[in-house]
């Protein structure tokens, strides 16, 4: 057999590189600015799930603005998506909260007492800012334990028993973010659990925010249920503005890692060597853990040829998986990881002085790939001193 069909040239990139396909951000873009429309919720890009910014031209067409999660997201944002900027942390310091307090235009404290240390700086600021307090509804729906805000002992949130006897005077907005990659179905759940909790708190409120994790644009998700979710909020709570801020249904299945294969060794079955890292480069494949596909490539043993697919760093663990291929894998070739654009260039690191991939993008309709940006040594260099 031949090699797998691309959606782009994978040979005019450089290798490694994350490629971004403009036509496959645009359709998601779409669908989103169709739930705004339809729901009436205002939708803001979380930075932390995807802040490739020489896409905001395009992205900031369809999307109201940006969420944070400290001072640095909170200027680039500002700087080069515009619109409405949202700020959390669970924990601001002094000098952090000057810098926010510059770009913000909303910030939710994750407690009474980080309100209350700030509410005096918020006053004094040059701009209106509209506070509010994230609240935790001590109601789970997330399957894996390390990206659950809400399971025992979590330090995401103000719980329901907290809220007694705290001064929260001057707070116009609550905050739950509570999913992961999940479904409308649970935000309809999570939602109830909320009103349950929080509802006595809504009335002199001014916007809710219903945090990330909404997988609005994989190809299952309940797209009418969301819509009919949210405006069933909106009835009840008809003086309230709602803010969705997911980071992976922006760039969800838009994006590819483009690697090389380095070299081949033997060790109970073959083992392929690529310039890319797991942990570096893709550390969600360990931290989930997940398997991501490969262009052209299928599960262990389902093809003629099986590889356990590696990284250059010295961790034992880096390892990608096993895939299998039709042809054998020859020194050179290139292998295209498909959804690679959210959570893989906000996480990189330059660990063992691995480089980190360039970033690319495909145009909409010339299909030509553009390299934005390279990383040579200067990038490992000043990370350090």
């Amino acid at each position: 057999m031949g090699k797998p069909a691309y959606p782009f040239d994978i040979d005019a990139c450089p290798s490694p590189a994350y490629v971004v396909d403009d036509a496959l951000l645009r359709r998601n873009l779409e669908l989103l600015k169709q739930v705004q429309e339809e729901s009436g919720a205002r939708i803001l890009l979380a930075l932390k799930g995807f802040a490739m910014w020489d896409t905001f031209p395009l992205v900031s067409q369809y999307l109201v603005g940006t969420t944070a999660s400290g001072q640095d997201e909170a200027r680039l944002g500002a700087e080069t998506f515009g619109g409405e900027v949202h700020v959390y942390s669970p924990a601001f310091t002094a000098e952090e909260m000057e810098v926010v307090l510059q770009y913000a235009d909303h910030i939710s404290f994750n407690s009474p007492g980080q309100w209350q240390r700030f509410r005096d700086s918020v006053a004094a600021a040059p701009r209106k800012v509209s506070c509010g307090l994230r609240v935790n509804p001590e109601y789970s729906e997330g399957k894996v334990a390390i990206y659950d805000p809400c399971a025992p002992g979590s330090r995401l949130g103000t719980r329901a028993a907290d809220f007694m006897g705290a001064d929260l005077e001057g707070l116009e907005g609550l905050h739950f973010h509570t999913l992961c990659e999940q479904n409308s179905d649970a935000l309809e759940r999570t939602l109830e659990a909320f009103e349950a909790k929080f509802g006595g708190y809504l009335a002199d409120k001014q916007w809710v925010n219903f945090g990330g994790g909404h997988h609005i644009t994989r190809p299952d998700y309940d797209v009418e249920r969301l819509v009919r979710v949210i405006r069933g909020f909106r009835q009840r709570h008809p003086h309230l503005t709602v803010y969705l801020e997911p980071g992976e249904a922006i760039a969800l299945n838009t994006g590819y890692l483009v690697c090389t294969v380095l070299d081949i060794v033997d060790n109970d079955g073959p083992n392929a060597i690529l310039d890319t890292s797991a942990t570096a480069h893709m550390p969600d494949v360990l931290e989930m853990p997940y398997r991501p596909q490969i262009i052209g490539a299928g599960e262990p043993g389902e093809k003629a040829h099986t590889y356990r697919l590696g990284g250059t760093t010295c961790l034992a663990g880096d390892v990608i998986g096993s895939y299998s291929f039709d042809a054998p894998l020859a020194i050179g070739d290139r292998l295209v990881f498909t959804d690679m654009a959210h959570y893989t260039m906000v996480k990189t690191t330059t660990f063992n002085g691995i480089r980190l991939p360039s970033i690319c993008r495909v145009d909409e309709v010339s299909r030509e790939v553009r390299t934005v940006k390279t990383f040579g040594y200067e990038a490992y260099r000043d990370r350090l001193s």
